[in-house]
């Protein structure tokens, strides 16, 4: 007995492939943030392919944010150790 679904992947394969037009229509940068965002949706293809929803758009905008929230963690992290660091000095040179 074979699939009866197709997999996740092979459908963000065909998504991807709708936005062909769209992604032509970018600028070259914009290109490869917009390919960066098929990247994220790849990255978490495991946990949208448990979810089997009937709209396949949702596991991938979720992928994203989740990516981007990710990110945007990673971010914070950092500017809070480089305030840090910038107000240890200051408190040295005020001595």
């Amino acid at each position: 007995m074979g699939r009866t679904n197709a997999t996740y992947r092979d459908t963000l394969r065909g998504l991807e492939n709708q936005w062909t037009d769209y992604r032509r229509g970018l600028r070259r940068d914009e290109q490869d943030q917009f390919d960066r965002l098929f990247e994220y949706a790849r990255s978490h293809a495991d946990a949208s392919g448990y979810l089997n929803h009937p709209e396949p758009m949702y596991a991938l905008l979720v992928s994203i944010a989740l990516e981007q929230e990710a990110q945007l963690e990673e971010l914070a992290v950092r500017i809070e150790t480089l305030e840090e660091a910038i107000d240890g000095r200051n408190d040295e040179i005020e001595r």
